[in-house]
């Protein structure tokens, strides 16, 4: 082969590899950006409990962590406007790492993983840091997420933001409003990549002191399915009466979920309606949505 031949060759071959990579980043352009929001739960209702309820003593209250839950991946959504949610995960400790019935009901919400420690003879947790970085890492050597919102506060989650950076991913640390002072290790606070903070309204809707809710569990039986539905259905009817058709285009789109405000109206209604609670009643919780959507969609 001559030098002219040889010259031919390299540049086909060249040309070749441009084209190559042209397709790579055609494709690297379409692929959307991936988000994952991970949850420490002890810090959720220590932090929550304390601001809210005036107690980090997870006895004195009920956290809705289904409606908790919607509500940070509402705001994921508008914070990551271009990219797409691969799913929450709720670290939490148990005996044993046996599921309670509460972390059950949250292992069955739809896009949410439930990540168990152990909890200690002092009812501490052991061994959730070690599984969110554990995770954390995995997902951003994979390149599973480009973004990780972390609602947490403990310092030893520094190396589990550090690992995930490593490969290239951002993180995004969320605190719950602290009154009097911090709730999150400053080291932590130094490493993340952004920072915002839960406040006072963005919680209060999902802490409510169990002393009330025992009273109003037993103003009445637990309601049936059908009952909720029911309920549902009528606060849908008296929602679409106050704000007219063009309220109910807007949340067609969302179906089956809520904005959080509006779901959070929903539900204190139909508590109001029924003379019992549903926080901690998933499937009731279900139930009601459903009677609110089945009647909204009748009204299309």
């Amino acid at each position: 082969m001559d030098e002219e031949e040889a010259d031919l060759t390299i540049g086909a071959r060249l040309e070749r590899t441009n084209a190559l990579l042209e397709r790579v980043l055609a494709e690297v352009a379409r692929t959307p950006s991936t988000h994952a929001i991970f949850v420490d739960a002890g810090y959720v209702y220590a932090a929550a409990g304390r601001l809210v309820a005036g107690t980090e003593d997870r006895r004195a209250f009920d956290l809705d962590a289904e409606g908790l839950i919607e509500a940070l991946i509402d705001k994921a959504r508008t914070l990551f406007a271009d990219s797409r949610l691969l799913r929450v995960y709720w670290y939490d400790g148990a005996r044993r790492r046996i599921h309670t019935a509460e972390q059950q009901s949250i292992a069955e919400l739809p896009d949410v993983k439930v990540r168990l420690g152990n909890l200690n003879a002092n009812n501490q947790q052991k061994g959730v840091d070690s599984l969110i970085r554990s995770d954390l890492e995995s997902l951003a050597r994979h390149r599973a997420i480009s973004d990780a919102a972390l609602v947490g506060g403990d310092e030893d989650l520094v190396s589990a933001v550090e690992a995930a950076q490593g490969y290239g991913a951002r993180v995004h640390l969320w605190g719950i409003e602290a009154p009097g002072g911090r709730n999150q290790a400053e080291p932590l606070l130094w490493e993340v990549d952004s920072r915002r903070t839960l406040e006072l309204d963005f919680c209060r809707p999902y802490v409510t002191r169990r002393a009330v809710l025992a009273q109003e569990a037993g103003d009445a039986p637990r309601p049936t399915r059908e009952d909720v539905r029911f309920v549902g259905a009528q606060v849908a009817a008296t929602w679409l009466s106050a704000r007219g058709r063009d309220s109910l285009h807007e949340l067609l789109p969302g179906h089956p979920y809520l904005p959080p405000a509006t779901d959070q109206e929903l539900l204190v209604e139909a508590e109001g309606l029924l003379h019992h609670s549903l926080r901690g009643h998933h499937d009731l919780r279900r139930a009601l949505r459903d009677g609110f959507w089945d009647h909204l969609h009748s009204q299309y």
